[in-house]
């Protein structure tokens, strides 16, 4: 299976990339092939809604990093989205990149597999609930099968990740 990674995180050793680290492992120690995207690290426009890709085919930033994405995306079996909670819902940088798929609605449509992973300060774990809901919508509209959803809370750094966390990021990416 072809799995794409969207990470948002800015921190190269913090909670969403270790367990993102960890789900990779898992991912690949099943014979998955992975395709890791850190959405902090690239030069990605948001989408301004301008609909030139509707009207031309191509989406007026096509000289961003999204054309590194974008291959992948469309070859996917499966997309993981990894998001700290940093104010109650994902990323800016994540959610940039999520906003740019209206570029290639129809192709994504149906036939692809997602989880979809977050960490947080706050144990109370409702602090995820608009990133869960938001991810819940996007999924049920582009016909995607949920194969897993991990909500890590109480992880402010990477040290706070609990040994009971790690290992389920590793068996979502080899179960996926």
């Amino acid at each position: 299976m072809k799995i794409v990674i969207i990470t948002g995180s800015a921190h190269k050793h913090g909670t969403t990339a270790t367990l993102t680290d960890q789900f990779q492992r898992g991912a690949e120690s099943a014979g998955h092939e992975v395709f890791r995207f850190d959405a902090a690290f690239k030069n990605v426009h948001p989408c301004i809604g301008c609909d030139k890709c509707n009207r031309t085919g191509e989406c007026a930033f096509a000289v961003d990093d999204m054309r590194e994405l974008n291959p992948h995306l469309l070859a996917a079996d499966a997309v993981v989205f990894v998001s700290p909670i940093y104010y109650f819902d994902i990323n800016a940088q994540l959610k940039s990149v999520i906003d740019r798929f209206y570029a290639n609605n129809a192709a994504l449509m149906g036939k692809k597999k997602t989880a979809l992973i977050t960490a947080m300060a706050d144990p109370d774990k409702k602090t995820a609930s608009a990133a869960n809901t938001m991810y819940d919508l996007m999924t049920s509209y582009l016909g995607w099968e949920v194969a897993g959803r991990l909500n890590v809370g109480g992880c402010y750094t990477a040290d706070d990740l609990r040994e009971e966390d790690l290992t389920a990021a590793y068996e979502l990416g080899k179960n996926l």
